[in-house]
Parts: C-alpha cells; structure tokens; sequence
C-alpha cells in the first residue's frame, strides 16, 4: 500500500528543491528519521539515491533552459566525488549497522543542518561582505576554491545527506557573483546528481537502502522538481529561505536533543556481556543420543 504521507512529502521536498536548490536532504533526511522511524544510515542513503533521481530530473529542466554554468559544476564535482568516496569507506570500516555509526551520522546531521540554517539566514551578510573581496581574485583561484567547496560538501552530503543545497548555493553565490540566481541553483542541482548518485550507491553497496520507500517519493518528488524549476524564477525566495531555515533548526534541535539524552549505543550490552557469569549446565550421561 502507498502511504499518502510518503507521497505528500516527496512532493514538498521536491518542489523546494526545483525552487530553491535547498530542501532535498535537509529536509527529506530528518523526516524519514523523525516521522517515519527509519533508522539513521537507511535514512541517509535512501534519501541520496531518491535525492540523485529527483535532482536529475531538475538537471533536464534547468538545462534545457541552460541554466546551468557548467564550469562550476565539473570543478565542484572535481572535489566532492573523490571525497565522497574516501568518506564512504571510512563509513564501511565502521559498519553502518553499528551505534557508532548511527551516533556519527545523527551527530553530523545536526551540525549539516544547524550550518545550513545559518547559510540561508545570513547569505547576503556574507555574500555582501566578503563578495568585495572576491572581485580582484583571478580565475584560478576560483577555481581551486571551487574544488574546496566540492570537498567539503563531499564529506557532509555523504554522511548526512545535508549541504549540497544550502551550502552550495551560498557558496557559488559568493565564488561567482556574475551568475544569476537561477544560473546558481542549476549548476548547483546539476553538480549534486553525480554526488548524490555516488554517495547513495556506495550506501546501497552497504545495505542501507529502502528501495519501495524511495520508489512512493519518488512518485511525489518527480512532478514537485518540475513545477519548482519552472516556477524558480517567480517565488519570493528571501522569505522562502528564512521559512525554510527555521524550520532546519527546530529539527536540528530536535535531533541533537535526541542524541544528547539518548543511551550510549552498545556500551552497556558489551559491557553486561562481558561481566555475565558462565553457567555451567551439567549433561547427565543418560541424556546422550544414542550412536
């Protein structure tokens, strides 16, 4: 059976995403864990696979319309992809199914979406003040910063699903001041296809994937990407982003509440093992099974 609420919010997250470049794992994420009780790493790498699927979508409209500026998208993606991989490595050394795993990737969520709350609530302070200083930069500079930028959203996006919106699109606002709003949020659902794709295989390559799950937001996401990408140009996106952040906090709050009240995972279990007595049960010689 198709639950409604998957479908709804499928839809929602896409129609963020397609509008702004934001709200894809910032959102899609934290709902999967809060509301729907996933468990944190299926959450991620659900989320990744539906996110490279939807976000492609977004890609083929935007680049019909040929608003993507392609150079920021190869040097992001210079960056992020050889990042993501070390990172999900050093998530499979971990074993995804362990606490400690599911503590990293809770944790890392919450700082992922606390600094991409920040980003959407202070992006023109920073785009204002530190845009002056980027003027006389030559290209080459640029671009190694680009590459940076990709590495970092790498590390985020792969452990937590969260970054490649918010955080690049601030960051490609400030590193090319040139581009137009809608130039910025192509290149930066254009770089996350690749990104995400790679993350989520890597996460589907460790068990950490609910296939139907992704399949009914699928349903809802697809047709959302669409409206938002032709309408990006026509929504009032300063009070979209401060809506949009707020609501990034409270869930971060929420999360990083559950994290800090939560037992610590397998440090009891371990320890109750390693400290239960062996009982020793006698076996009467009249019990053995006959040759």
């Amino acid at each position: 059976m198709i639950d409604p609420a998957h479908v709804i919010s499928g839809f929602a997250v896409g129609l963020l995403v397609g509008m702004t470049g934001v709200g894809g794992g910032s959102l899609m994420t934290p709902i999967l864990i809060l509301l729907f009780g996933m468990h944190p790493s299926s959450a991620v790498g659900t989320d990744l696979l539906y996110a490279a699927a939807t976000k492609t979508g977004g890609s083929v409209v935007h680049g019909l319309a040929r608003t993507i500026h392609w150079p920021a998208v190869f040097r992001l993606a210079a960056g992020s992809i050889p990042a993501s991989i070390v990172t999900m490595l050093l998530l499979w050394y971990l074993d995804l199914s362990s606490g400690s795993a599911r503590s990293l990737v809770n944790s890392v969520l919450c700082v992922a979406l606390t600094f991409t709350a920040l980003s959407l609530i202070f992006r023109t302070y920073i785009i204002d003040n530190l845009r002056a200083r980027m003027e006389g930069v030559d290209d080459a500079t640029i671009a190694r910063c680009t590459v940076v930028v990709g590495i970092v959203l790498g590390v985020l996006v792969s452990i937590s699903s969260v970054g490649a919106g918010a955080v690049g699109v601030t960051a490609l606002l400030l590193l090319y001041p040139q581009l137009p709003m809608v130039r910025i949020v192509g290149s930066d659902i254009a770089h996350a296809v690749p990104l995400t794709l790679i993350a989520g295989t890597g996460h589907w390559a460790l068990g950490a994937i609910d296939w139907p799950l992704m399949g009914v937001l699928l349903i809802g996401s697809l047709p959302g990407i669409v409206i938002g990408s032709y309408t990006a140009v026509r929504v009032p996106e300063t009070a979209l982003r401060l809506i949009l952040a707020s609501i990034l906090l409270v869930v971060a709050a929420k999360l990083g509440l559950e994290q800090w009240n939560g037992p610590t995972p397998n440090v009891a279990t371990a320890t109750e093992h390693s400290e239960a007595p062996q009982v020793m049960v006698p076996i009467s010689v009249g019990a053995r099974r006959a040759d």
